[in-house]
């Protein structure tokens, strides 16, 4: 039996002034990252798996060279820090500054993450609130396989930052990690544990669920440079591995109009960044805080006399 083809109609999306629509697609915001590479939007399929699932994996990102580079760069991090600039001592330094802002990301967080008002082609519509790396060995037995942490984001009170909405056609992720994946990954090296769907929970986790032992907990293996997306509103732990043999970079991402650390990256490796990757760390306000663009278009159909 043949089927119609399935479309999307384009989600109505309410603003802020009387109820008028977001005109601005995903696809016509940021085009470009601070390389001057494109972006690279995520497909059909990788939004509804990522919607579905609250958590997206995208084997074999990087290249061989940017790999070996960006795991070397990460071993002094570890190892030998005093061989790196100290503005540089972190996940932002050397090779690994430009995973911050990859293709690959800003096509997802133009999608389930930017607020279209404050993104032009000069500035990101979304903000990075931190970075960390992981190095397998070093996570404290303490805290490992000890605390359950969020789900239920559909739920969740404003301001809270672990957030997700949706609506037909479209998702919001409100704190959203993304994790680069510098060395293969398997279910003995992986430390990182979720349930799947759970950002959209209606109830509480049963309690059969909070042993790691659990059928429903997940988690994934890859090869290095590969890239996982997913919602802080989804419910995960982390247990100690078997093996420890990971190394993985950590970015945190939010909307331009919350904080939910304070941290940021040394004056002098912000001020060497370039321009546009510099305003992944702009103040964190929404009324026109957009660089070249239109931030009056983009909130209204209405005039500005109204």
């Amino acid at each position: 039996m043949a089927y119609k083809e399935l479309v999307t109609k384009k989600p109505f999306i309410v603003n802020k002034n009387l109820g008028s629509a977001v005109e601005v697609e995903p696809e016509e915001l940021t085009l470009t990252n601070s390389d001057g590479l494109p972006v690279s939007p995520p497909t059909q399929k990788q939004k509804y798996d990522f919607d579905r699932n609250g958590w997206l994996l995208i084997p074999s990102v990087l290249s061989d060279a940017d790999i070996s580079e960006m795991h070397d760069f990460c071993q002094h991090l570890q190892a030998s820090p005093e061989r790196i600039p100290e503005p540089e001592r972190c996940t932002l330094g050397g090779p690994l500054q430009k995973l911050a802002d990859h293709p690959v990301v800003v096509g997802f967080l133009n999608e389930f993450l930017a607020y279209p008002p404050a993104a032009s082609e000069d500035c990101y519509g979304f903000r990075l609130e931190e970075t960390t790396a992981f190095f397998g060995d070093t996570m404290p037995s303490s805290e490992a396989e000890s605390v359950l942490q969020k789900g239920n984001g559909l739920f969740r009170l404003p301001g809270n930052s672990h957030l997700y909405r949706c609506v037909p056609g479209r998702g919001w992720s409100g704190l959203t990690r993304v994790l680069w994946e510098l060395t293969e990954v398997t279910a003995h090296t992986n430390s990182t544990r979720f349930i799947a769907g759970s950002h959209k929970a209606a109830y509480p986790i049963p309690t059969s669920a909070q042993n790691p032992n659990s059928s429903l907990w997940e988690t994934y293996e890859c090869p290095p440079g590969s890239v996982i997306f997913f919602t802080e509103s989804l419910t995960q732990t982390q247990v100690q591995p078997s093996v420890a043999e990971r190394i993985c970079v950590s970015n945190l991402y939010n909307t331009v109009a919350s904080r939910w650390s304070n941290w940021l990256p040394h004056p002098h490796l912000l001020e060497a960044m370039p321009p546009k990757r510099q305003t992944l760390f702009r103040g964190a306000y929404a009324g026109g805080n957009v660089i070249n663009g239109d931030f009056n278009q983009r909130t209204s159909a209405y005039p500005a006399e109204i």
